[in-house]
């Protein structure tokens, strides 16, 4: 974006990145917003306009119209999501802008974001299928023996891949057999239990194998790359899928796979929703409440067990056959 106009939408948007960062969201956040200034940005720009003052809500309800049309290179539409994401930034952009002083009014105040509905995990793991990826790293090089206990960490906590790829050392309380995930989404610290299994492929983790992936100065992570750095969440992503894919169950997925199966796993079991909302971090628990469709494996014991049209029965004999 041009940022030689200090009215334009170059020098607005950095502002507005730059009022972002001081008001503490996450760098996800402001890198999402960065995206979404540039394509509305880039957009306004193919209509001749050029600054945001310019902007009414009829030319962002063409905007919402256009992405709602768009398609890709290969054909493919835009998913309501991504459009929800897109247009989010806009509401916070102009929300921001009038807000400031930098316009008159917020041209984006009545504008309706798409329907996104909530979309059921594509594939949960049983516990046998967990157990079948957690046998899949090599224990003796000292990358498996991290991975092995990266897989046990995202088991025993449903912990999101950002959360894990945040770890120190000094995270673990091996007393309390718990671990903090600091700065959580929405910046919240919490308190996860460990439990006795993922704690003790961490301590042999860190005995056996940290060691020799520490170059230099020891960064304190808790999970360490190749080149002694914090693991990337990218890469520790890539490294889980393919111990899935390697498992041969017939499912993909990676760190998130396990977030779901330990909600789905946990329910079916008997464990509280709001136990699970506490593990996962969910701010709502109308996200929680998800699993619960999820679950339904022991929505079929029960309905096979009770209802009395569930089983089929054999043809009653005629009377021939009496």
């Amino acid at each position: 974006m041009d940022r030689s106009d200090p009215r334009g939408f170059g020098s607005l948007g950095q502002a507005f990145l730059r009022w972002l960062e001081v008001k503490g969201f996450t760098a996800h956040t402001v890198r999402t917003r960065k995206h979404g200034l540039e394509v509305h940005a880039s957009w306004s720009g193919q209509q001749g306009i050029r600054r945001p003052v310019d902007v009414t809500r009829g030319l962002l309800e063409e905007y919402q119209r256009w992405m709602f049309s768009h398609q890709t290179d290969d054909g493919k539409s835009w998913s309501f999501r991504y459009q929800c994401s897109l247009l989010s930034t806009v509401r916070a952009f102009y929300g921001w802008l009038s807000k400031q002083g930098h316009i008159l009014f917020d041209p984006s105040s009545e504008l309706e974001l798409p329907r996104t509905g909530k979309r059921l995990p594509t594939h949960v793991l049983t516990a046998e299928e967990v157990e079948k990826v957690l046998l899949q790293p090599d224990l003796a090089s000292p990358a498996g023996l991290r991975d092995r206990a990266l897989l046990e960490t995202l088991y025993a906590t449903g912990m999101r891949r950002m959360e894990v790829a945040g770890l120190d050392i000094s995270d673990v309380n091996p007393e309390l057999q718990t671990v903090l995930v600091r700065s959580g989404k929405g910046r919240k610290d919490r308190v996860v239990p460990l439990g006795e299994r993922a704690l003790s492929w961490i301590e042999r983790y860190l005995e056996e194998g940290r060691e020799y992936l520490v170059q230099g100065e020891d960064c304190g992570a808790l999970f360490l790359s190749a080149t002694g750095a914090r693991f990337n969440h990218c890469k520790m992503g890539t490294a889980v899928r393919g111990y899935v894919d390697a498992a041969k169950l017939g499912k993909s997925g990676s760190c998130h796979l396990f977030r779901h199966t330990v909600a789905t796993l946990m329910l079916e079991n008997g464990a509280d929703i709001r136990f699970i909302q506490a593990l996962l971090g969910h701010a709502s628990l109308k996200t929680t409440q998800l699993y619960t469709s999820v679950s339904i494996r022991k929505l079929k014991e029960v309905h096979t067990a009770t209802h009395p049209g569930a089983r089929l029965l054999p043809p009653p004999k005629t009377d021939e056959e009496d």
